[in-house]
């Protein structure tokens, strides 16, 4: 998906601007390590890593124009560059190589910032006009590429990732508290924020102009809603059929590649999906890759081996024991540049190392369908309670709960705290946040381990006003579903799934992850499809099984969905782990970062140690705790800048003082 890094410096010069440069892009040579171009004038400096899936022979950056007053470094792929270059080529524009991303500085000569809802990709570009000397980022719809920005000393710079931007030594570095207790909440930092203080993310669907006297952040696309009376009126089946033909061209689209593309293969209906249409339709020679667990309970294999016989496909499997996770969920925060509450990231980050050792550079994989089609857990229990809040009086109230969730409910004394643990009134559905609030009173209960320095820190900050302020106008008004969809999509899955487990896992080894479920047409039109063919009753995901049946083995196709987990206390705790998270949890290392009560967490690890009642809050809170602790020491006390050696770019165009 390559890398990408600048700055500007409109009005304070710097003399080794080049220098600072190469930094900048030495800092995350992993995102881009087959080549890499610089460009600078006298009012900035943009810098690219290059991973080469399209054009690999001429498609270097900087980009430019034909007059070369556009100056373009992007990170990522434009899955319909064939169709807008015939465009373009069409009304007179010249281009100078087969590269995907030349479309951009053409689309803006003709459209300006319309451009934007022209792209079906995943991107992240910085595009220089010399003529307005302004500066233009900007962000794909969901966020799958990252872009990270800062000012400082009156200077902007911005990076793929936050390490490009600490990595010229000038910019201050501390954790954020309020982003802390956002994370302690809901599992990522809301839009817009990153775990340091003072560093920005541009917030995907926006962009930003950036000039020597102004800097500017608009939204171009939202996660899209429509309200009963637009509905689409055709049967479930035709429904199915059109959403699966969006589903196909999606993956035709990233199928474009002058690499080979493989696909992950987890054995769910997601990623099975993916795979059949692949095989069927596109590609018989199809690699998967697919990771196992030592822990019986996460692990899936034997589904995956099923859909591999059945489709007859080339797949490898990765053995992640328990040991692996902890190393690995170490290694990984340095890339995630967040606190993890899951171990989840750490066996997609190994996954990603051993495909890449394969010899694939680009993967397809299922992120975006459960968001898209209703399949969490999350948006059955909001329909569930909501329903359930009629009778509340009702002895039957926790039967629907305990088929949800059978193997979390096992005893009598479990099954009897649904009744509280569920408990709603007709009330409660008027709650904007409804849907999330059992989820995140959960998870919050692990801010017990929060120092008083941290709290008082935090002081009156309320993380609900903040999330109320990014929420689009009438949303209080949307069914449930759709609201629930709504904040799964603009908080967990772009500030989570889609980067500690997307983006930060698989980039630091060189591979691009590709999602046909987020093809923007496919998401337009199933947020018109009425919520009841997206979850029928307590069937997840109506409408996507309908489609698959007959494609896919029954058995993937009506299995009860199996959430992708890992090991969290079993990894962090084992043998060979345990010296490292002891350290970075000591009195001592608690004491010097000031973030958690020493007292308490000591307490957390004897229970753990014990084995003796490790709730889902506990192993949470200890992966929250070890990872800040991690991101603490390595960036902030030890001022991590780079993991790479310094790189020498094939490409330099220097015009200062010309």
């Amino acid at each position: 998906m390559s890398g990408i890094a600048g700055f500007t410096y409109f009005t304070q010069s710097i003399p080794d601007a080049s220098e600072h440069l190469l930094a900048m892009m030495s800092a995350i040579q992993h995102r881009g390590p087959y080549g890499s171009g610089m460009y600078l004038d006298n009012y900035v400096a943009l810098g690219h890593n290059r991973l080469s899936t399209i054009d690999t022979q001429t498609g270097n950056q900087p980009i430019y124009n034909e007059e070369q007053t556009l100056w373009l470094v992007c990170a990522g792929a434009i899955f319909n560059y064939q169709e807008l270059r015939n465009e373009l080529e069409g009304s007179g524009h010249k281009f100078y190589t087969l590269y995907d991303t030349e479309v951009i500085v053409h689309l803006y000569e003709q459209l300006g910032m319309e451009l934007l809802l022209r792209l079906n990709g995943q991107f992240a570009f910085a595009l220089w006009d010399t003529k307005k000397k302004i500066l233009i980022l900007a962000r794909d719809r969901f966020g799958v590429q990252p872009l990270h920005y800062t000012f400082h000393e009156k200077n902007f710079y911005f990076g793929s990732e936050i390490k490009s931007i600490f990595a010229t030594g000038e910019i201050p570095r501390a954790l954020d508290p309020l982003a802390l207790e956002q994370i302690f909440t809901m599992w990522a930092p809301l839009p817009g924020r990153t775990a340091f203080q003072n560093v920005s993310e541009l917030r995907p669907g926006h962009f930003a102009v950036v000039s020597a006297d102004s800097f500017s952040e608009k939204k171009y696309w939202d996660i899209p809603y429509c309200p009963h009376e637009d509905h689409l009126k055709e049967a479930p089946r035709e429904l199915a059929t059109q959403a699966g033909e969006l589903l196909k061209d999606a993956i035709r689209l990233r199928l474009r590649s002058d690499v080979q593309v493989g696909a992950y293969l987890s054995g769910g209906l997601d990623s099975s999906g993916i795979c059949a249409l692949v095989a069927q339709h596109f590609n018989s020679d199809l690699h998967t890759f697919g990771v196992r667990f030592e822990e019986q309970d996460f692990d899936e294999g034997v589904y995956q081996n099923q859909m591999s016989s059945f489709l007859n496909v080339k797949h490898a499997e990765l053995n992640a024991s328990n040991d692996d996770i902890a190393r690995a969920f170490a290694q990984q925060i340095l890339y995630a540049e967040k606190p993890l509450l899951r171990t989840a990231a750490a066996p997609l980050f190994l996954l990603s190392d051993f495909t890449r050792k394969k010899g694939i550079k680009s993967v397809l994989t299922g992120e975006g369908s459960d968001e898209v089609f209703g399949g969490y857990d999350i948006f059955k229990e909001a329909l569930l309670r909501r329903f359930l809040a009629r009778q509340p009086q009702s002895s039957c109230r926790r039967l629907p709960f305990e088929h949800l969730y059978p193997d979390i409910f096992k005893n009598e004394r479990a099954k009897k705290s649904l009744a509280l643990f569920f408990g709603a009134t007709p009330d409660d559905g008027q709650d904007q946040f409804y849907s999330h609030s059992i989820r995140w009173g959960n998870t919050s209960r692990s801010k017990i381990f929060f120092s008083d320095k941290l709290r008082a820190s935090i002081g009156e900050y309320n993380v609900y006003e903040d999330l109320a302020s990014f929420l689009p106008d009438g949303f209080s008004k949307r069914d449930c579903l759709a609201k629930a969809q709504y904040l799964e999509m603009i908080i967990f899955m772009t500030n989570y799934l889609l980067s500690s487990q997307g983006d930060r896992s698989a980039m630091p080894h060189g591979l691009e992850m590709r999602l046909p479920f987020l093809d923007h047409r496919l998401v337009e039109f199933m947020a018109k499809v009425p919520p009841v063919w997206k979850i029928l009753g307590i069937k997840e995901k109506y409408l996507l099984k309908k489609y698959f049946k007959g494609i896919l083995p029954d058995t993937i196709v009506g299995r009860t969905k199996h959430p992708y987990r890992a090991p969290v206390h079993q990894s962090l705790c084992s043998s060979s782990a345990r010296d490292d998270i002891y350290f970075h949890l000591s009195v001592e290392s608690l004491g010097q970062s000031g973030f958690f009560n020493p007292v308490k967490v000591q307490h957390l690890l004897k229970k753990i140690k014990s084995n003796k009642n490790v709730s889902e809050v506990d192993a949470m809170a200890l992966a929250g705790i070890y990872s800040s602790q991690l991101l603490d020491y390595h960036f902030v006390k030890n001022r991590l800048a780079t993991i790479n050696k310094t790189i020498h770019p094939a490409t330099i165009i220097d015009k200062r003082n010309i």
